[in-house]
């Protein structure tokens, strides 16, 4: 197999978590594809400084983080979505990710995606109304007519939960 076959290869098992970890970065569907582009050139124009000994992923991902920050500058007086800070956690959360067992990224989503599934009714709502509709826990409490404390206690039962449910169902990595 030779480089070329090699990157697209790892290319293709990174691309839905890098499309991922950049659209939780940018809000812009437009930004997020240019900034993927922009982030696999640069990771091809780099391929030989890249150390195979590390993982392909979080290199990727550094790449496409000073690609996001570049974004930002460019466009600063819009709204930031997210700082340095942020983009670390996210980097680090995604590593997490990653280090779960299961073959691909996608079969990690579809863990997750069950797991919420099988979430008693309170809780499933919780997560749906804070991550699929992005609703603050205060406007959350408003919607569902409960106080903002019982929201953000129910939002913190729901991801215990998940995470015992995506434990169980691809567990940790050693």
């Amino acid at each position: 197999m030779d480089s070329l076959d090699i990157f697209e290869v790892l290319v293709r098992e990174n691309t839905s978590m890098l499309t991922t970890f950049i659209r939780a970065a940018v809000s812009q569907e437009v930004a997020v594809d240019d900034i993927w582009q922009e982030t696999m050139l640069t990771a091809w124009r780099r391929w030989e400084d890249y150390d195979r000994s590390r993982p392909f992923g979080a290199w990727l991902r550094g790449i496409a983080s000073k690609n996001i920050l570049a974004w930002r500058r460019r466009l600063a007086k819009d709204h930031v979505w997210c700082d340095d800070a942020t983009l670390e956690y996210f980097s680090e959360a995604f590593e997490r990710i990653q280090k779960l067992s299961g073959d691909t990224f996608e079969e990690k989503l579809e863990a997750l995606r069950s797991c919420i599934q099988s979430l008693p009714i309170e809780y499933h709502t919780a997560i749906s109304l804070r991550y699929e509709k992005e609703l603050m826990p205060a406007a959350m409490a408003e919607q569902l007519s409960m106080k903002p404390e019982t929201v953000k206690k129910q939002l913190q039962r729901a991801k215990a939960m998940l995470f015992a449910c995506i434990t169980r169902k691809i567990g940790l990595a050693s």
